[in-house]
C-alpha cells in the first residue's frame, strides 16, 4: 500500500531558512505521476508515520488543483501546513473547499504576490502567507530602509516598506532583501537562499570554514570520540573538508600514497596533528551567518545523493557518493572552476566524472539530487526515464533524508 502511494507521485522540496539563519521547515511539492491516482489520506498517513518530533515542520505544496481539492477533504486537523495558490481561489469550488478546511481546523498558507492579496472574507481561512515580491514592491522595500555600506553615509528612508511582518517569503533574489524580511519585519521563513547575491557580497573576502564546525570537531577529539564522528562533523562543511584534503596531500606532510578520503585522512594524521590544523584553522574561520544556508544546502545534497544509491553498495563507495554532493559546488564558494579545484586532490575518478563531465556511476545520483531541489516534476521523471531510476525509491529516499533533519524549537 505504501508502495503504491509513493510510486504515484513525483516529490521535489525547498529549504525554509529562519532568522537565525537555520533550517525551520521544508516545502515539500507534491505531484501525481502522470493519469496515476494519488490516495491522499495514505499520503499523509505516510509521513506521520516517517516524521518524528524534531522532524522539520512541513509547508505541503500540492502542485494540481485535484491533489489540493483531496488534501483539504482527507487531511486530519494536526496534518502539516497545506499551501494554496491564490488564483486557484478564483475558483468556485476550490473557495469552498478552503472554507470548509479552515472550519475543520486545517492550517493553510496562501501563495501569492504582495501586491494581490486576497479578499478580507477568504484571508480570515490563512494562517500564514508565502508571499512573492514583485520588482516595485522589493525597490519600495529597500527605499524604505537603505541597506548600510561601509564608508559611505546613510541613504534617509523614502516611503514605507510594502513587506508585512511575520510571512513567509520566496524567491528573495538580493541578501538586502532577504536582511530586509528576515530582520526587519520577523519573516517567519524564506522559501530558498539567495545564495548568488550572498556570496556575491563577501567576493572580497576568502571563503573559509565554519568557527561552530571546526569548534564542534575540536570538542569532539577532546572527548576522545571515533573516527566516526569525525568523519561525520568533518563532513558538515563542504570547505572544511575541501581543505582538509588539501592539507593531507600536502607535500609538507611526506606521506607516501595520497589521501582519497576523508576517513584515511583522519586516521594517517592521528588525534594531535588533526587538533594543531583544526587549531590553526580556528582565528580564520567564518562566522558569518548568511553562508549558513549555503553550506547547509550542500550538506542535505550530499546525504540525498548517498541515499539515492542502491542498498547494498559498500560504505566505502557511500562515502565517495557523499564526496560527491558536498563538493557538487564548491565552484560558487571558492569562485573557481570546478575542474581545477578537484584536480588540487587525488578523489576518486568516479567523483570527478560524476561532477564535471556527469558521467560514471554516481552521476545519476547527483543529477537526481539536483533536480529534487526543484519543483520541477517533469524534470525528476526524465531523469528516472534516462537513468532507470524507480520514481518510489528516488521517494523514499528523500522522505528518509528530509525527515531526519533535525530542526530546534523553541523552548526546546
Amino acid at each position: 500500500m505504501v508502495q503504491s502511494v509513493l510510486g504515484s507521485l513525483v516529490l521535489g522540496y525547498r529549504p525554509l531558512w529562519g532568522r537565525e539563519r537555520s533550517l525551520v521547515g521544508i516545502q515539500l511539492f507534491v505531484r501525481s505521476d502522470g493519469a496515476a491516482q494519488v490516495d491522499v489520506a495514505h499520503l499523509l498517513h505516510t509521513l506521520q508515520e516517517i516524521w518524528s518530533a524534531s522532524s522539520p515542520p512541513l509547508l505541503l505544496t500540492p502542485q494540481t488543483r485535484q491533489l489540493l481539492g483531496d488534501m483539504l477533504a482527507h487531511a486530519p486537523r494536526n496534518a502539516p501546513w497545506i499551501c494554496v495558490p491564490g488564483p486557484w481561489l478564483e475558483e468556485s469550488a476550490v473557495h469552498a473547499s478552503v472554507q470548509a478546511a479552515h472550519r475543520r481546523g486545517l492550517r493553510l498558507v496562501w501563495r501569492g504576490e504582495l501586491g494581490n492579496l486576497p479578499e478580507p472574507d477568504i484571508a480570515r481561512c490563512f494562517d500564514n502567507s508565502l508571499l512573492s515580491l514583485r520588482p516595485e514592491d522589493a525597490v519600495a522595500a529597500l527605499q524604505a530602509a537603505p541597506p548600510a555600506r561601509p564608508g559611505t553615509p546613510p541613504v534617509p528612508p523614502q516611503g514605507t516598506s510594502p513587506v508585512i511582518d511575520g510571512q513567509m517569503y520566496e524567491n528573495i533574489a538580493s541578501r538586502a532583501l532577504m536582511e530586509h524580511c528576515l530582520d526587519q519585519h520577523k519573516a517567519l521563513a524564506l522559501a530558498g537562499w539567495p545564495v548568488e547575491d550572498v556570496l556575491y557580497s563577501l567576493r572580497h573576502q576568502q571563503m573559509q570554514p565554519a568557527h561552530a564546525v571546526i569548534l564542534k570537531l575540536l570538542k569532539a577529539i577532546e572527548a576522545e570520540q571515533s573516527l566516526e564522528v569525525f568523519e561525520d562533523i568533518l563532513s558538515e562543511d563542504p570547505l572544511l573538508a575541501y581543505r582538509f584534503m588539501v592539507y593531507t596531500n600536502s607535500a609538507s606532510l611526506g606521506l607516501r600514497t595520497g589521501i582519497d578520503s576523508l576517513r584515511r585522512g583522519l586516521v594517517m594524521m592521528g588525534y594531535g596533528s588533526i587538533k594543531r590544523w583544526l587549531s590553526d584553522q580556528l582565528p580564520h574561520a567564518s562566522t558569518e551567518a548568511s553562508l549558513h544556508p549555503v553550506r547547509e544546502a550542500s550538506v542535505l545534497r550530499a546525504r540525498l545523493t548517498e541515499h539515492l544509491l542502491e542498498s547494498g553498495v559498500q560504505n566505502d563507495l557511500r562515502r565517495e557518493v557523499y564526496l560527491c554532493g558536498l563538493f557538487s559546488q564548491l565552484d560558487e564558494l571558492l569562485r573557481e572552476p570546478l575542474g581545477t579545484i578537484l584536480h588540487r586532490i587525488p578523489l576518486s575518478e568516479r567523483i570527478f566524472d560524476a561532477i564535471v563531465l556527469h558521467t560514471g556511476p554516481y552521476a545519476a545520483s547527483l543529477e537526481m539530487a539536483c533536480a529534487l531541489e526543484t519543483e520541477d516534476a517533469s524534470a525528476i521523471r526524465q531523469l528516472c526515464e534516462t537513468h532507470e531510476m524507480d520514481l518510489e525509491e528516488v521517494n523514499r529516499a528523500l522522505l528518509r533524508v528530509l525527515s531526519s533533519l533535525e530542526v530546534v524549537r523553541p523552548g526546546h
